[in-house]
């Protein structure tokens, strides 16, 4: 079992059913998995994306400026972020909100010695507002904390996806599903599992993922126990 994880939520998990925003009652659910999680005591951190607020594809409809676009992502996941602490604090799990933004009214600053000794203290800590700098996505942001914290493994929770294909499995009904996978083939392939950046900081730092399906009750417990889950993507 590992003792250290950051889990990567994608925006889109939060969304439920709804086509955008916020759906409480997914949101409810997520918070007793992390939850069954944190009895275990597993120290976690996560990392939430932004999609189901604002979408980059929208800003280039509107003709915005990329920056400007990627600020607005941001404060997406401070949005996020906040309903996923609402929502383990009210089932007894203490938190921490730390933005790489300056909102000091809502969420601590991100200091990574601080951040270390809230996972210390039992705390779960939800890291918002990706790295503070447009340009970057979510999922580097979920490399570098999970890195800065020192953690395991990131737990990669996908809405909907079981794990890592050899194409869309969307598109493709036969697409194969991959048990475990090295950086290097994400990289040569180009699959879709993260952007190239995040991956190529991952085959640099030696931190594996676990990619498995959001939706299917218990699977972060059973990623955590190290059963046999969704796609593990492998160090060369």
């Amino acid at each position: 079992m590992y003792k250290r994880i950051l889990l990567k939520l994608s925006g889109e998990a939060l969304k439920g059913d709804t086509e955008f925003g916020i759906d409480p009652q997914t949101v409810n659910k997520i918070a007793k998995q992390i939850k069954d999680v944190h009895n275990l005591g597993v120290e976690i951190g996560i990392v939430v994306g932004g999609g189901n607020i604002w979408r980059g594809a929208t800003a280039a409809q509107l003709g915005m400026d990329r920056a400007q676009a990627d600020y607005m992502g941001m404060l997406a996941t401070v949005m996020n972020g906040l309903a996923i602490q609402d929502a383990l604090e009210h089932i007894g799990v203490p938190t921490r909100a730390m933005t790489a933004l300056s909102i000091n009214e809502v969420a601590e600053g991100y200091i990574r010695r601080r951040a270390i000794r809230h996972l210390e203290k039992g705390r779960v800590c939800i890291f918002v507002g990706g790295i503070g700098s447009p340009y970057f996505s979510t999922d580097t942001a979920c490399v570098l904390r999970a890195t800065e914290i020192g953690a395991e493994i990131i737990m990669m929770a996908k809405n909907g996806t079981d794990g890592v294909y050899d194409s869309d499995p969307r598109l493709n009904p036969n697409a194969k599903l991959y048990e475990q996978i090295p950086f290097s083939e994400i990289l040569n392939k180009n699959l879709k599992v993260m952007d190239l950046t995040a991956a190529s900081l991952c085959k640099e730092n030696k931190l594996e993922i676990i990619v498995f399906n959001m939706n299917k009750e218990g699977n972060i417990v059973k990623a955590v126990n190290g059963e046999k889950i969704g796609t593990h993507v492998t160090v060369d």
